[in-house]
This record gives C-alpha cells, sequence and structure tokens, in this order.
C-alpha cells in the first residue's frame, strides 16, 4: 500500500461502517508523523513488516499481511473507521453511485433456474424484450439450468464493463421455447426510493431505502407526482434505512424545513464546525408530515428524523434508530484499496449527538441490537433508556441524545411473523418460490383484472392464494401446526399478496398491499388524519 492518498472523502457510512461509497469532498487529508526513537511511527511499522518478509521462518503473502495490520490498526479506534481492500471497494461503491454495469435484471435462483424477476426500467434487458417470468438457461452457451448454479456465480457472469456483450439462453413458459439474445451490458440503475403512492385521502406516502447519489433526485420526481395526485400531507418512510450520503440527507431535510433552519452540524478535533442550514427551495415546508424510524434507521435517516424533530416540523413515529453520530473520511491508495476513518461528530440542531456509545468494544457495540429486543425495548415503550442530557427544541420539548432518535409516538414491533412455523416457511424460500410461479401462470389474467398496484391492493382476494399455499406446503413435507396455521393467518394472506403484488407490480405494489397491515403506518395515517400538531406537551407513547 503506498502511504500516498489520491484523494478524499466525508461521508456517513452505513450499519457497521460497510457498504458505502462516495460522500462529499472536503479537502487533503494529513496526518502527524510523529517520531519515536529517532524512526517515524509510519517508519516503524514499515520497517516490521520488511523484517517479517525477509526473516520470517515461512513464506508469507507482503500484501495481506499489511491488509492485516491496517484492519487491526483501525479496529482499535471506533466501529466505523475501516479497511477496504482494493477488490472490494468497486462494489461497495454501487449501491451509493446509483449505478453499475451489467445486463439489467433482477433474478431469484428458484428449482435450480434462473428467474427473472424483472427486467431493469431504461436497462439493456428490458429494451431487448426480456421480463419477469423469463428463465435463463444458458449463458455464453453453457447452460446454467438444473447444475446447482449460485447467486454469486451468476452475477459474476452477467455483470461486466458498459459495451461488452454477454449471450444468453432465455426460456420463455409461454411459447414454450429458448431464444437467444446477445445483450450489451450499460449502466444500470440503481433505485434507492422503493414505494410512493397516496396511501389514503390526501396523504402521500413515500419509502426510501438508502440515501444513494440520486435519492434527491428520485425524491423530487416522486414528490411531484404525488403532489398531482393531490397529496397534502406526507408519510416518509426510512425504517430499515441504513444511511448513506450526507449531502442526500441534508437537501432531503431541506424540503422540510423553512429557510434558514438548521439541519445538522459537524465537528471533530481537528475538523472546524461545519453548519447546513435549509434554503428557500422546500417544497413541502408547511405540510403535516410523519417520519417512520426503527432500530435500522441510521446515520443519514437519522439527520433527516433529527432535523424534523428539533425543529417541530412532523412527527417521529415508530422505535429508537439505530445512533450512528460519526463522519468518515474516505482516502484512496494508489493500490485501489481505501480507508475511512472516523474524522468529525454529526450533531442534530439542538446539538445532540445521537452516536451509541463503543467504550465497550466492537462486541459489544453491536450486541446491543440484540439487547435491545431481550429487555423488552421493541414491545415497551417504557424500558426505552435515554442518556443524562436532556435538549429542548424550539418549543420546549424534551429530546435526548446518545443512543439513536427517541420516536414522539412509540408502536411496538409486530412479532404476528416471528412464529416458528412462519420462520420455517419464509427461511426455506417458500414464500417467494408459491408467489413467483403464481405469478407466472396467472400474470395475464391479474393484470387485466387489476390494471395497477392500487386497484390490486384494494379489491384483490388473496384467500385462494392462501389456501393454494397450504396445499403447496403439504406437497413440499412442511409440517403445518394447527394452532400456528390459524394464529399466523393474517400474516400469511398480507405476505403472500404483497409479494405477488411484488412480482406483477414491483415493490411499489409489495407496499401498497403490506401498508394495510402495518401498524407503523396506520399509526401515522391515524396522527395526520387527526389534525395533531407538534407541541411541547408530554408525548404520548
Amino acid at each position: 500500500m503506498s502511504a500516498q492518498a489520491t484523494y478524499n472523502k466525508v461521508l456517513i457510512p452505513l450499519v457497521a461502517g460497510a457498504a458505502i461509497a462516495l460522500g462529499l469532498l472536503i479537502g487533503s487529508f494529513t496526518s502527524g508523523n510523529g517520531k519515536v526513537s529517532g524512526k517515524t511511527k509510519s517508519d516503524k511499522i514499515r520497517d516490521i513488516l520488511k523484517y517479517i518478509e525477509a526473516e520470517y521462518v515461512d513464506t508469507i503473502n507482503p500484501g495481506e499481511l499489511e491488509d492485516e495490520a491496517v484492519v487491526s490498526l483501525l479496529q482499535q479506534l471506533d466501529p466505523h473507521s475501516s479497511y477496504i481492500p482494493a477488490s472490494e471497494l468497486e462494489q461497495m461503491k454501487e449501491p451509493l453511485e446509483g449505478n453499475f454495469d451489467g445486463i439489467g435484471i433482477e433474478f431469484n435462483i428458484q428449482r435450480d433456474t434462473i428467474m427473472v424477476v424483472a427486467a431493469i426500467s431504461g436497462g439493456p434487458s428490458e429494451s431487448l424484450g426480456i421480463r419477469s417470468g423469463d428463465r435463463i438457461v444458458a449463458i455464453e452457451g453453457k447452460n446454467v439450468a438444473g447444475n446447482g448454479i449460485r447467486n454469486e456465480q451468476v452475477v459474476k457472469q452477467l455483470r461486466g464493463k458498459s459495451g461488452t456483450k454477454v449471450k444468453v439462453g432465455v426460456f420463455r413458459p409461454s411459447i414454450k421455447r429458448t431464444r437467444e439474445y446477445t445483450i450489451t451490458r450499460g449502466k444500470i440503475p440503481l433505485y434507492s426510493l422503493d414505494a410512493h403512492h397516496i396511501i389514503s385521502k390526501d396523504i402521500g406516502y413515500i419509502r426510501i431505502s438508502r440515501f444513494s447519489a440520486t435519492t434527491f433526485e428520485e425524491y423530487q420526481k416522486a414528490f411531484k407526482e404525488l403532489k398531482a395526485q393531490g397529496m397534502r400531507k406526507l408519510i416518509l418512510d426510512l425504517r430499515d434505512n441504513p444511511g448513506g450520503f450526507l449531502n442526500a440527507a441534508v437537501s432531503l431535510s431541506d424540503e422540510f424545513l423553512a429557510s434558514g433552519k438548521k439541519i445538522v452540524y459537524t465537528q471533530g478535533k481537528a475538523r472546524k464546525r461545519e453548519d447546513f442550514n435549509a434554503t428557500s427551495q422546500g417544497k413541502f415546508e408547511t405540510g403535516s408530515l410523519a417520519v417512520l424510524i426503527d432500530e435500522g434507521s441510521a446515520s443519514a435517516s437519522e439527520i433527516v428524523a433529527g432535523a424534523v424533530q428539533d425543529n417541530d416540523r412532523g412527527w417521529i413515529i415508530g422505535r429508537r434508530s439505530f445512533g450512528k453520530g460519526l463522519v468518515q473520511e474516505e482516502v484512496q491508495f494508489d493500490d485501489g484499496s481505501a480507508m475511512r476513518l472516523t474524522i468529525a461528530r454529526y450533531y442534530t440542531p439542538t446539538g445532540r449527538c445521537i452516536q451509541r456509545p463503543y467504550q465497550k468494544g466492537k462486541e459489544a457495540y453491536y450486541h446491543e441490537l440484540a439487547d435491545r429486543y431481550s429487555n423488552g425495548e421493541m414491545e415497551h415503550p417504557d424500558t426505552l433508556q435515554h442518556d443524562s442530557i436532556a435538549y429542548k427544541t424550539p418549543s420546549g420539548r424534551v429530546v435526548y441524545g446518545g443512543g439513536g432518535i427517541m420516536p414522539d409516538i412509540f408502536v411496538a414491533i409486530d412479532t404476528s411473523g416471528y412464529s416458528g412455523f412462519v420462520t420455517e416457511i419464509a427461511s426455506g424460500g417458500h414464500f417467494s418460490t408459491y408467489t413467483f410461479a403464481f405469478a407466472d401462470e396467472h400474470r395475464k389474467q391479474i393484470m387485466a383484472a387489476y390494471p395497477d398496484a392500487g386497484v390490486f391492493a384494494q379489491k384483490y382476494d388473496a384467500n385462494a392464494l392462501v389456501t393454494g399455499f397450504y396445499q403447496y406446503l403439504d406437497k413440499q413435507g412442511v409440517k403445518q401446526p394447527l394452532h400456528l396455521k390459524s394464529n399466523s393467518s393474517e400474516f400469511m394472506l398480507t405476505q403472500l399478496k404483497a409479494m405477488l403484488a411484488r412480482n406483477l407490480y414491483g415493490y411499489n405494489g409489495y407496499y401498497q398491499v403490506a401498508s394495510a397491515t402495518d401498524k407503523t403506518v396506520r399509526k401515522a395515517i391515524e396522527v395526520l388524519e387527526s389534525g395533531k400538531v407538534v407541541t411541547a406537551e408530554p408525548n404520548k407513547k
């Protein structure tokens, strides 16, 4: 690894500091070279590695040893400083850069066959007419059906640089024949906005899965469509959103806040305080707003939730968020690897840092989420733990830092799908396999009767779907305890109908169906329809 950094970037990483890419360019990376016994610290480490390579009893790979040394070094600092080898860096960038190179399909492997779940809009496969329900049975003339192919093998063979070509054999059940396509790979868009639709009267719903380079553009498009449909109130769903770009979070927060309102600020030992304030460009600065969060909402998601909460702008509904308040700077080295070093903390408008403590080590840090389940926090609001520092919003409401964003309105986790029976069939892939096959067989009839996801969600009777699913489970030899079967019936119906909608209409269809029994969404609708406003009065949990 060269000590020469090629460029530096600031980012808010995903949970566990794993899969994020580029952030906000802030300038040059510098580090001290303090001397120890006449040698710099960097010389000491380099000399040790050279000595090991030359004198160690066995042959070693110096590059791998060097990587391990860097990993070990960064692990001593905090849970989110990390090292990314060159072989992994490009793949880790994809989710937040908003695109990747490939043929543009979503797929599942079912019954030892590559099933096309969807051809991505605007991708090369869609333009050639490949569609949901097709089977890829050959790649470059070699059979890939019935031979135990795995997901990573499919990705390796179908992805590649834009402009390169790959030949695939596609079997379409409706015409019972295989056709060969030569697909020119291209840039495939990765969307961060999963769903948007009118969910009740004048209430719009937007779900964002991560904060990528394209998130704000996607949000603006969705918002414009919903406004045209009569939206006056908004539910912004950030549950299970692990974060992403700082600038995407700031831009989205700006949509809801009046000019001059503080969104977030960052500060570190060697980094001066930098404030991010709202502009006059926001298009939803006064409409009723509810932001949904849970234990999977982290970093950039918490910036948005914190900005809304600290400015008394809207309701935060759900469960305590992850608690990630550190900012990383990415430094790339000339061997293609990169280091992400924590250089600052971010603070919500009232001055709270929501970073969870990590002084007890990484193992305890990551086990804290499991502790939340075991101590009852997910089901009972009175078990929520606050730190010792209280902050006040402009209206006088008390908010807390040091451990995630606390919701204004708590909604317990839904455990209806947690029975052993449901877990077994879900982990076995039975929901996916059955609904895919059902959609494959009945696609034309269903699409003719229910032309869009909204009509399907409202009018499609899924009881026959559930009956057929139990018959399918019998054939698969899955035991069905009667008491568990009856207790899980509502969950089963919703899940099967939602997954069928996913196969027919995409993620928007899935969330339109799922929201009908989603307790957090229903609570948000109730609050927005009631006309309640955020005040300094004690929050009702």
